[in-house]
Formats: structure tokens, sequence, C-alpha cells
């Protein structure tokens, strides 16, 4: 995927990208099947029924399964945009559309020194690897936001946080791609925009807010990183089971209240580093942010909160696929290894969900093993990531000699304000 002409033509990446895309749209629309449950239930009875009540004028208010922030009905009531297509046809191509609009910012973002089509190759490859669950999702127009923000990071610092702040009121994680930005102004920006929609949604629209209590009584889901005790814990007599609560497969019985509030400590843990690693990168006298950072942060701060959440959807991995791939752009980046840990993680994905659903919802020896291998991939991911976080010092420029004049105004390639090109 590696190559030194960054401006070698996208004929390539695009020919590859319409073949698997094509696959994946004849999936979703049932001209050809996989085994396991329906991924498209959940566009075609789910959304459908939401941006029915939406169109109303109201959140949907006795539906524990709305769970997402109130920008999230813009994505629901997305299909009112063709209307000379069925609701759930309409989402599809509506998803088709933003993966080509990913790749496309991608591939720009790839071009010119210091950067790497590699990123684009990073999408390309890993969104068909999830299956067609990403077109049965609203998530891969969030992930669409959460990149856009990035690579608007460098030059565009003001749009890149009012972007970051949309992603958040469409699904709360993209507001960690701030952790890497440099300066006030992305804050500022996200604080502003953010409020302000904040506020439209609330006066707008009863009930805007409700996803959160709906989220916070959510239990460990089956495929999360703290199901696997309970998955274990079934072979040697634990009375509980695994059902249907809050729109997700979920275990429920002794000491779920537990593990659920250990992830909840864990995630509290990963903000707690994330924050001494931001005040450590911006100290004055040793600041640690490259034209990479803002992209490398974000991957790892998300890496970080899927692997401690008490959910870890198959549609996580977008983000993640997304995130890696806007560092892939960047040949100084440090999460080549961390990425390519994502992208293997991904087909196993697949085969946990929808392939290989019931063995995991059953707790059978492959359906565990396979759930631990998914998980011990992203947590390893995470961990490197945060080590090479940690560890990435700003090369200084090589002292000129003595006697040579100075040359004003030129900063070291990794010391361009992140997201540069």
């Amino acid at each position: 995927m590696e190559t030194r002409d960054a401006g070698r033509s996208p004929l390539w990446p695009a020919t590859v990208w319409g073949a698997t895309r094509l696959v994946l749209l004849l999936f979703v629309l049932k001209v050809l099947a996989l085994p396991g449950p329906d991924v498209t239930a959940d566009v075609s009875v789910i959304y459908r029924g939401w941006s029915e009540v939406l169109r109303s004028g109201t959140f949907p208010l006795e539906d524990v399964t709305w769970q997402y922030p109130p920008a999230a009905a813009l994505a629901v009531l997305s299909p009112g945009l063709l209307p000379f297509l069925e609701y759930a046809t309409a989402f599809f191509v509506l998803a088709c559309a933003t993966d080509a609009a990913v790749l496309a910012l991608l591939w720009h973002a790839g071009r010119g020194a210091g950067r790497s089509p590699r990123g684009a190759w990073v999408w390309v490859a890993g969104v068909p690897l999830l299956g067609p669950t990403v077109y049965a999702r609203y998530d891969v127009m969030v992930t669409a936001v959460a990149v856009a923000a990035l690579l608007a990071a460098g030059r565009h610092p003001r749009v890149a946080g009012a972007l970051a702040a949309l992603g958040a009121l469409l699904k709360v994680w993209p507001a960690l791609v701030l952790v890497g930005m440099r300066g006030r102004r992305p804050w500022i920006a996200a604080a502003v925009s953010g409020a302000g929609l904040a506020a439209l949604f609330a006066v707008s629209m009863p009930g805007a807010f409700a996803f959160l209590t709906f989220q916070r009584e959510r239990g460990v889901e089956v495929e999360s990183l703290g199901s696997l005790v309970f998955h274990v814990a079934r072979h040697f007599g634990w009375d509980g089971g695994v059902l249907l609560n809050y729109g997700s497969m979920e275990f429920l019985g002794p000491h779920v209240d537990t593990v659920g509030t250990v992830s909840l400590g864990l995630s509290a843990v990963a903000f707690g580093w994330l924050l001494l690693w931001r005040l450590r990168a911006s100290r004055p006298a040793a600041p640690r942010f490259a034209a990479h950072t803002a992209a490398d942060a974000a991957f790892v701060a998300v890496l970080m909160f899927t692997v401690t959440s008490r959910v870890i959807s198959p549609q996580y991995l977008v983000w993640l696929v997304g995130l890696g791939a806007v560092c892939g752009c960047f040949r100084a980046s440090r999460m080549r290894v961390p990425v390519a840990l994502v992208l293997v993680a991904a087909p196993v994905t697949l085969l946990d969900f929808p392939l290989l659903f019931a063995d995991v919802v059953a707790s059978t020896p492959l359906g565990v093993t396979l759930l631990f291998v998914r998980n011990a991939l992203l947590v390893t991911a995470a961990l490197l990531g945060a080590r090479a976080l940690w560890r990435g010092p700003v090369r200084r420029a090589a002292p000129a000699p003595t006697g040579a004049p100075a040359r004003p105004g030129r900063a070291a390639p990794s010391e361009t304000p992140a997201g540069a090109p």
C-alpha cells in the first residue's frame, strides 16, 4: 500500500473501491446474502420507524433504543433527500456516497510533501473487510465528519472545531478528535458551535437529550471486552444469560453491574491518561505537536474508549478504520502497527457479526475464541498506540553551522501545526 509517488493516479484505488463497494451494495440490497442475522433490519425497521416519529416534530421519547445525540436525526432523516427511492435503498445509496466522499478527502490529503496515499488505501481495504454492516448503520456518515475535521485542523482550525462539534452531536465520539489539535481556536469553535446546535435542537424538538438516560442504563454487550468474563463464566455455572436489552444483546445476571462499573472506571483512566498527555504535549518548553499529531491522538483516544466501553458494536470499527486512514496520510505517523492491527481485527469482527453471531451469543468455544482474538487485537493496538503517542518526540531542526546565517520562518517538518500540509 505504500508508495513514494504521492501524485500517482487515483485509478487503482478508485477501481478497487468501486468493485468492493458494488459487492457491499449487493449485500445490503439483498441480491446477495450472508449467513447470520439480517444486518439491514436496523435501517428498514428501526431507522425507518424513528424517521416517522422525527417527522412528527419530536424525538423517539418512548423508544429506549434511541440512544443517540440529537443531530443523529439528520442521518435518520437523510433518505428524504432521495424521495424517489424507498427509505432503506436511499439510506444505502447515501452511505455509499459518503464512503466515496471519504475516499476523495483521503486521496487529496495524501498528496504533497510528507504525505502518503497509504491513508486512502487503508480506507479502500478496511471498509469491505467489515462487510455490509458498514452501509447498514449511520456510522460511516459520522466517520466522514470526523475525518473532515482532522484534515481541516492545520489550515482551518475553526472549521475543524465546528465539524468536531457536529460529529459529537451525531454520535459523541468525534469530540475526541480535538485531543491532539493545537491551539485554542478549534476548541473555542467546537464549544461555540456545539452549544449553538444543542440549543437549537433543545428548543425546536422535545426530548433532544433523552438519550442520556437510555445510554446510562445499558448493560454489558456480548461483544465488549468485559463480556469475556461472562462468556467464560457461563461454562462454569454462572447464573445469568443473554437477552435483547436496549437494542443489543447484553449479559444480564449476577455481577454484570460490577463489570460495567469497572468498564466505566477504565474509561475514566483512559480520559485521565489523555488529559495528562495533552498537558505534557502542550508544555511551552517541549511542545510535542507535529503535522500528524492530531490524527495519531484522535486514533489512540477513540481506540482507548472503544476497548474500555461496555459496548463494542461491529460498526465501531468503521470509526477506527477512518481515523487510521487519516494517520496513514502522514508519512511520519507513528500508528502504522496499531492501524494494521485494526485492519486485521476487521475481518474477525465480520466473523463475530453477522457470520457467527449465534456462536458468540451462545458462548461456544468458537464464538469465545473469535471474540477473544478480536478484542486482543484492539487492546494491543490501543496499548501500542498509546506508547507511540507518549514517546512521540518532536524532531528539532538541525543547528546551523557556526557562522551560518539563520533561516527564519522554516520549522522542522514535524514541528508544523497538526494537520498542516
